[in-house]
C-alpha cells in the first residue's frame, strides 16, 4: 500500500530577496522562465510596487493561507486585487521573504514552485513557512494561478 501525503500549503506573501534561480544548482531554460515570475513578484513585492506584481497573476488567480500559528490553524483565502493593493501600500520598513530549498516542477503548461521561507519587516522575522505558486502557461507567458502559504512562528 502506498500512503501519498500532500501538504496544503499558502503563500507568505512577502518579498524574496535571492533569485530562485540562485536556490536550485542546474536548471532548465523553461524552470528558469517560471522562477522569473516568481522573481518578478518578489522585485515588485520589496519595491512596494503594485504595478510589478499586478501581471504575474493570472486573472482567475486565487491565494489561500494555512496559518498554524495558533493551537486552531485558520485557513485564509485573501482576493488578489486586495493582495495588489496592500503591496502598493506605502510602508517605512522594507518586506522580504527569503526563500530556500526551492523545488521547481513542470509539465507542459503546468509548473510548481515550492520553497520554504522567512519573512521579515525590517531586520524583524514575522514568520516563516512554505510557499507554494502554481502556474499555468497560456499563449505562451507563465502566470500565477494559486499561491499559497502555511505560517509558522519561527522565532
Amino acid at each position: 500500500m502506498i500512503k501519498l501525503v500532500v501538504p496544503v500549503v499558502m503563500a507568505g506573501l512577502a518579498w524574496a530577496a535571492p533569485s530562485l534561480a540562485q536556490s536550485a544548482g542546474t536548471s532548465t531554460a523553461a524552470e528558469a522562465e517560471v522562477r522569473s515570475v516568481v522573481n518578478a513578484l518578489f522585485d515588485g513585492m520589496r519595491r512596494a510596487d503594485s504595478s510589478m506584481v499586478r501581471p504575474v497573476f493570472h486573472a482567475k488567480a486565487r491565494m489561500i493561507t494555512m496559518d498554524l500559528r495558533s493551537e486552531r490553524p485558520a485557513r485564509v483565502e485573501e482576493s488578489v486585487e486586495g493582495f495588489i493593493k496592500s503591496v502598493g501600500s506605502p510602508r517605512t520598513e522594507l518586506y522580504d521573504e527569503q526563500l530556500s530549498n526551492v523545488k521547481t516542477l513542470i509539465d507542459g503548461s503546468l509548473a510548481s514552485v515550492w520553497a520554504d521561507y522567512k519573512f521579515f519587516r525590517g531586520t524583524t522575522l514575522l514568520h516563516c513557512g512554505v510557499d507554494h505558486f502554481l502556474l499555468v502557461k497560456e499563449s505562451g507567458t507563465w502566470k500565477i494561478i494559486e499561491l499559497a502559504d502555511t505560517r509558522r512562528n519561527c522565532g
